[in-house]
């Protein structure tokens, strides 16, 4: 079993083009077995809690993660998965859906701003103002629901939101955000099967909706327009990984490794008592000692 992941074949490359062909939904990274992924993701969860801990008690950075991917590519179960052993206490997950009127009222950032995590707290976005270059570009009456008013239309309406959420997430970084985006990539045959899986087993039928099978008709448009995200939004500060995702437990096992690895080069340290502090503590010691 590898000890750690090759993220260089994840990375979608921060210029140029993106094509999905390029990146393999069923690649496991040299992992050889479920049962390897399994154990190196079970190592991977206890370390992301010490983790945690340092990070929580250092107060220095806040922690985004956002999924990001077609329905069925296993952004619940990664998370749920991944973030185990991590303290619910410092920790939210929100899920995007459909906008209500209230935010649908506001700009399109806005439901998401408000939720940001605050420096030592991890925020979990299931889904991310990400929608509006895909969903809402595949999907014209999404758009027009936002009433926006008049303004540039077409390929330089999307070219600006790159430019307004390239800007969005450089203020986060520059202010102690680390921001690590994923995108779950899962092929269209895999998704065919998932699906059928969710007609088929009456304890899933819950997880199926209208809205997964009408999307599937459009997988070219998804497809082509997560490739233009992905080439428009990846940069050096905030990439994104490319995450496979035919294959669930190659999936759960590289989010951890990645987010470990992007904790690790934090520099995370628990805050140092000055020396007077010190001579405090140690006088308060005495006292508990004898007491």
């Amino acid at each position: 079993m590898k000890d750690a992941i090759d993220h260089t074949n994840l990375l979608a490359p921060p210029t140029g083009d993106v094509n999905l062909r390029d990146f393999d939904p069923a690649f496991t990274a040299g992992i050889a077995s479920k049962h390897d992924a399994e154990r190196k993701l079970s190592a991977d969860i206890e370390r992301l809690a010490t983790l945690q801990n340092v990070f929580y008690a250092d107060r220095r950075h806040a922690l985004l993660v956002i999924f990001q991917g077609m329905d069925t590519a296993g952004k619940d179960g990664a998370i749920r998965h991944v973030m185990s052993g991590v303290s619910p206490q410092g920790i939210d997950v929100y899920p995007f859906a459909v906008p209500s009127a209230m935010e649908l009222s506001h700009d399109y950032l806005w439901r998401c701003a408000k939720v940001l995590p605050e420096r030592g707290r991890i925020a979990i976005f299931n889904r991310s103002y990400y929608e509006e270059l895909v969903v809402v570009r595949v999907n014209e009456a999404a758009l027009a629901r936002e009433e926006l008013p008049p303004k540039p239309t077409g390929a330089k309406l999307w070219q600006e939101r790159y430019e307004d959420i390239v800007a969005f997430e450089r203020h986060l970084i520059r202010n102690g955000t680390l921001v690590v985006k994923f995108f779950l990539h899962v092929s269209k045959d895999e998704q065919r099967k998932r699906l059928l899986e969710r007609i088929d087993l009456p304890e899933k039928n819950w997880k199926l909706s209208a809205a997964d099978l009408h999307d599937r008709l459009s997988w070219d448009a998804y497809q082509g327009a997560y490739e233009l995200l992905l080439a428009n939004t990846s940069t050096e500060s905030s990439p994104w990984y490319v995450i496979p995702a035919d294959h669930k437990w190659f999936t759960r096992a590289a989010v951890a490794d990645v987010l470990v690895a992007r904790l690790e080069g934090l520099g995370l340290a628990y805050p140092k008592l000055s020396d007077d502090g010190r001579r405090q503590m140690v006088d308060e010691r005495k006292a508990l000692a004898i007491s």
